[in-house]
């Protein structure tokens, strides 16, 4: 999960090695979170939230397909 949110991430933004991806696992959910610049957050969100809504929908497919469960949060 966390390779496929990092390749999201780095292809989005202007500068893709400030992108930081982190995860923990607590009761079987393993959580995400997204570090990106401060000037590329609007990029990751996408005009109403569409970008990170499409990367959450995409994790949750990757991971049911593995039979777990994720989260995407950004930092």
């Amino acid at each position: 999960m966390k390779k496929l949110v990092t390749f999201l991430a780095k292809n989005l933004v202007e500068h893709p090695e400030d992108v930081v991806v982190n995860s923990s696992e607590e009761d079987g959910v393993t959580q995400l979170y997204v570090g990106v610049a401060d000037e590329d957050k609007g990029k990751v969100i996408g005009k109403q939230g569409r970008v990170i809504k499409a990367i959450r929908s995409i994790v949750n497919i990757a991971a049911a397909k593995q039979g777990l469960r994720a989260m995407v949060d950004l930092e």
